[in-house]
């Protein structure tokens, strides 16, 4: 069988609710709405954390953010190291089996040259390896708390290179379909990570989308029209796929990192207030929560020539999960490569995906800053847990039937207490695991 293409597509800071195939009354993503109708759409697809470096972490490696070396967000001094060296990533694991690699866009996992995104598998590389850059002038300007100066941040490899005034979300698009384009001269299949920073402040959006929405409200019209052009982005993906004429044996893989942003500095006017641009839908919680709303995320998988369409399915998985799926489905023997001896969290979805297997997972478990979580089944336990980065919630132990109440609204950890010592007992020993045996 012919080894397909992949194509992850990944957004920064993008809400559950943000979507039309989520239920976004307000933005509009036809062409996300299309890839929906034509893969599958997941309703309980999970980041391994609330926020964006460990999230790019498990997706690349397959395994939890502690036991990936990266649990927290990673500063943007540059020579600051990430994701270590000695990790495998998808990118690292797919080239023995012929794949081209590109990443295009936030990187997000290390600033020194022994862990960027060169040094981790990838061909090429043009994008900013920091957090957060300004849309237009491609400057670091959030580490001035931190002593870190403002700094320019946008690289073709290890070359720095200007592309003032060019938005990035399109430098983005552009890249990407660049690569496609290419493809056609090359017999090999390859793997592209089209790694968008939108949502992710600063809100900066070309007048053409603002005026796509002048009709809503400041912050939710910026956060539309960033989203749109994403989708526009998407749109040009796809088509350029069909022009080469591998759109059918191509997997595309659509998510986001963590949950919607509810940063004061989204406003950009000095408001202090929480910013509200951003929608996790029905979902309690925002970025750096380990309520749902920090952590379940929109995500749709795509691949005509391997899956039937319009479906919609409800198993519980990660982000964790992609790269062995990738790699089972490129035919790639993890035992026999790169990740020979490596023990993965992460677990192939394709015979859940082709035969109607459960989902691969009895337990998923998160921790950050002191918050862990963990969920079996419908039931999902937070203990001291926050709904963003400062803002805590007063029950420092909260139970949930998500089933019942998918929102985390009502506390049931006074009526089943069995169920909170044996999931708390559970969370913890995994916590004290993956930091035994983290990298």
């Amino acid at each position: 069988m012919k080894q397909p293409n992949f194509i992850v597509i990944y957004c920064d800071d993008l809400g559950y609710g943000d979507l039309g195939c989520y239920g976004s009354e307000t933005v509009k993503t036809p062409h996300l709405d299309g890839l929906a109708d034509e893969g599958i759409r997941f309703t309980n697809w999970y980041s391994n954390s609330p926020v964006c470096s460990p999230s790019r972490a498990s997706l690349l490696t397959g395994k939890y953010p502690a036991r990936a070396g990266v649990g927290e967000i990673l500063g943007a001094k540059r020579g600051s190291h990430g994701l270590p060296a000695d990790e495998v990533t998808l990118a690292k694991a797919l080239k023995p089996a012929g794949y081209r690699t590109a990443l295009f866009g936030k990187w997000h996992l290390g600033l020194s040259e022994e862990t960027s995104p060169n040094a981790h598998g990838f061909d090429e590389f043009f994008g900013f390896k920091a957090g957060c850059v300004d849309f237009y002038s491609h400057i670091f300007y959030w580490g001035q708390a931190h002593g870190v100066n403002p700094l320019h941040d946008l690289w073709e490899n290890e070359t720095e290179v200007w592309e003032n005034g060019r938005y990035m979300t399109e430098l983005i698009t552009e890249r990407s379909v660049d690569f496609i384009q290419r493809s056609q001269e090359q017999e090999a299949p390859f793997f592209l990570f089209a790694s968008y920073n939108a949502p992710h402040y600063p809100m900066h959006a070309p007048q053409e989308y603002m005026d796509r929405f002048a009709h809503l409200p400041w912050d939710r019209q910026v956060m539309a029209a960033m989203i749109a052009a994403v989708d526009d982005g998407v749109g040009e993906i796809v088509k350029a796929l069909k022009e080469a004429g591998c759109y059918e044996d191509t997997v595309i893989f659509f998510s986001s990192d963590n949950g919607p942003s509810s940063e004061s500095r989204n406003w950009l006017d000095g408001t202090e207030d929480v910013y509200y641009g951003g929608s996790a839908g029905i979902f309690r919680g925002h970025k750096a929560s380990l309520f749902e709303g920090g952590i379940r995320e929109p995500a749709i998988l795509s691949w005509p020539n391997g899956w039937e369409g319009g479906q919609v399915r409800d198993e519980v998985v990660a982000m964790m999960d992609i790269a062995p799926t990738f790699l089972d489905l490129a035919g790639v023997d993890p035992a026999a490569g790169p990740l020979q001896g490596v023990a993965l969290d992460g677990s192939s979805l394709k015979e859940m995906l082709q035969m109607r297997m459960p989902s691969p997972h009895k337990q998923l478990f998160w921790e950050y800053q002191g918050q862990l979580a963990v969920r079996e089944g419908d039931w999902k336990l937070v203990l001291n847990g926050k709904l963003d980065f400062d803002r805590v919630v007063p029950d420092q132990v909260h139970l949930s039937d998500l089933s019942r109440d998918p929102g985390e609204r009502s506390n049931l950890a006074d009526r089943y207490p069995e169920i909170v010592e044996r999931l708390s007992r559970d969370v913890r020993d995994w916590y004290k695991e993956v930091q035994r045996h983290g990298s």
